[in-house]
């Protein structure tokens, strides 16, 4: 490999100066290999999986099951246990089966046990689900992945999971 010089130095016909090589210490344990997907895709991808699985799922509730926005907010409690259950099997069939919702796979993130980087156990994928809804009810939660080197929220910590950049998916 060919070290470019400055211009000055070829002038002033000064000796290149070979730079030592920085080698990359491979990491002690497997959870500092991981990398970590960021914040914004995180989002993104939460956003993008609640227009496409979420909406489709509570137009259905409303006015389907309840007949109008009128009687379901009559049964808020029924309405929403109505809608978080079928959102549920759907997310975590997504997770069990490839590691990725339709958000996920958009922004090449993937869901993986923190502690091995393989794919996660059903038993942790379904309680993420669930401690994802105290996250977002308690916020703190949510923000915790501000404060923390690895982005991790607290259903994160809790269910033992974490979201990871994955490898971009061919086109078929």
């Amino acid at each position: 490999m060919a070290q470019t010089r400055r211009f000055r130095d070829v002038k002033q016909k000064k000796p290149a100066i070979q730079k030592k090589k920085k080698t990359k210490e491979k990491p002690s344990n497997q959870t500092e290999a991981l990398d970590y997907a960021s914040i914004g895709s995180k989002a993104k991808a939460f956003i993008t999986d609640m227009f496409m699985l979420m909406m489709p799922i509570m137009y259905l509730i409303v006015y389907l099951v309840f007949g109008s926005l009128q009687a379901f907010s009559e049964h808020k409690a029924a309405g929403w246990a109505y809608m978080l259950i079928p959102n549920f099997i759907i997310v975590f069939l997504f997770f069990w089966r490839s590691g990725q919702t339709p958000g996920c796979r958009a922004y090449e993130i993937k869901l993986v046990d923190s502690k091995t980087g393989q794919k996660a156990h059903p038993l942790a994928i379904a309680l993420r689900y669930y401690f994802e809804l105290i996250s977002m009810v308690t916020v703190i939660g949510m923000m915790m992945a501000w404060f923390r080197k690895d982005r991790k929220c607290l259903h994160d910590l809790l269910s033992g999971t974490v979201l990871v950049k994955a490898e971009p998916q061919k086109e078929r």
